[in-house]
């Protein structure tokens, strides 16, 4: 490369940057400047709400397997052969009260009633037999006294002849054997009539014996017949007709279809909140340890629903809640009882209760009192968005009782008529001015909410 390039090039940068700093100047001085609008200076618009404190409906669920309220297990009380069996005595079948299952053989039990009321009359014989020789005794007892007063009486006179020897001393000697020999008669019978209230209470004894080998008898006759105490439903048998059982040998299995029972596994928060809303206040004088005398069971609602089935569902009530926890979940076990299971079905829209199905039960109970009830979409961190007379925002810190189905109670933090902001703005900033718009829709729907209104339930 020549000096004369090098010197070329040089002279064409000074121009190219004189030329950049015009153009910058030029962009510079004719830029637009943005344009102010009117409505960014508006306060923004929020919609609120009036705090309220309204009737409430506390709710809890919990999920469980269905039982039996009753299952019969019948066992053989006494040995035999079966001699009749209900035709329809198997697996799944419904047989309705007083029905007979099944015989077993009765005749040795029909022998031991005949052997102890033999039994009987023999020693109620005894006993008349008995009854007929103590009176005869006494009036012997009477007879022979009196012979023996007679003489006593003649002794007497022989003994005062004697001290005058008008009467020889054999005389005398002879009436004292006659006395000694009535007086030994007399003790004899006496002897007899004492023996007589130990013979009767060994009769007695005996009496008592038969009578209940009669009734026991009686009882082993009963056993052999096993006839249903309620409506029911076989779940399993275990013998056939023309076999041979033997004592403690189970023959089958029933459920009672009368009543079913699901014990739900409910949270404790929620069964806590529950059971305080139907609590009974009782002095420290009147304190009981049952706790149904300390729960008002019949307040609570209950709903029993096929896990996976929402339209399929059975009313029911709150019989007890069971001890302890459960192991697992640790959570209340709340016992519920639904009433004629097999009579409500309506197939195939509401098929029986029966054992073993997975179900979801669902609890409501009133609130004691009303309560402060709020979006919880609206509660921001343990903070709300209030409106002050000015209509400017302010944050208020609020202690939240619980939450139910999006739904907020405080507990401290807010009071009636508060306007609280259900928007969410983009930047909170307290103080800031803000346009309300009064949401009465959005009141009334919190109403219903809280009385349990939206939530698709019959409870």
């Amino acid at each position: 490369m020549t000096l004369w390039q090098v010197g070329n090039r040089k002279n064409l940068i000074v121009p190219g940057l004189l030329g950049g700093l015009i153009l910058l100047t030029v962009l510079i001085y004719f830029r637009e400047v943005p344009a102010r609008s009117e409505t960014d200076m508006r306060p923004p618009g929020l919609k609120v709400i009036t705090v309220q404190s309204m009737p409430f409906v506390l709710t809890a669920r919990g999920f469980g397997i269905t039982r039996p309220a009753q299952t019969w297990r019948a066992v053989a009380n006494v040995a035999g052969r079966v001699v009749q069996r209900h035709p329809q005595l198997h697996s799944g079948t419904l047989l309705p009260a007083g029905t007979l299952l099944l015989s077993l053989d009765p005749s040795r039990y029909h022998l031991a009633i005949a052997a102890a009321e033999a039994e009987l009359a023999s020693l109620a014989a005894e006993r008349s037999q008995m009854t007929t020789e103590t009176e005869n005794t006494n009036q012997l007892l009477q007879i022979e006294s009196e012979r023996l007063q007679l003489s006593q009486r003649e002794l007497g006179r022989i003994e005062r002849l004697v001290d005058t020897d008008a009467v020889s001393l054999s005389r005398l000697d002879e009436q004292r054997r006659t006395t000694l020999s009535q007086r030994q008669l007399v003790q004899s019978l006496e002897n007899q009539l004492a023996l007589l209230p130990s013979k009767k209470q060994y009769l007695d004894g005996q009496t008592q014996r038969a009578a209940t080998q009669l009734k026991q008898a009686h009882e082993d006759l009963k056993d052999t017949r096993f006839i249903a105490p309620y409506d029911l439903r076989i779940r399993d048998v275990a013998v056939e007709e023309h076999q041979h059982v033997s004592v403690g040998q189970q023959l089958f299995l029933a459920d009672n279809i009368e009543q079913a029972e699901v014990e739900a596994q409910v949270p404790l928060s929620m069964l806590r909140r529950l059971m305080a809303a139907v609590s009974i206040s009782v002095t420290p004088q009147d304190a009981v340890l049952d706790l149904s005398q300390r729960l008002d069971f019949s307040a609570i609602r209950a709903e029993v629903r096929l896990a996976g089935f929402p339209a399929v569902n059975w009313p029911a009530r709150v019989s007890r809640v069971a001890s302890g926890l459960d192991p697992q979940t640790r959570s209340g076990r709340v016992v519920v009882t639904v009433e004629k299971p097999y009579s409500l079905a309506r197939v195939p829209k509401l098929p029986a209760l029966q054992r073993d199905m997975y179900v979801l039960v669902s609890f409501a109970a009133n609130s004691q009192g009303p309560l402060l009830v709020v979006p919880a979409a609206a509660v921001h961190q343990g903070e709300v968005y209030l409106l002050d007379t000015d209509n400017r925002l302010q944050r208020r810190a609020v202690t939240v009782s619980f939450e139910q189905q999006n739904l907020a109670v405080i507990a401290t933090g807010l009071a009636a008529g508060d306007r609280l902001i259900v928007d969410d703005p983009l930047h909170a900033v307290a103080g800031m001015e803000v346009t309300p718009y009064r949401d009465l829709g959005l009141e009334q729907h919190l109403s219903q909410l809280a009385l349990g209104l939206m939530q698709g339930t019959t409870l």
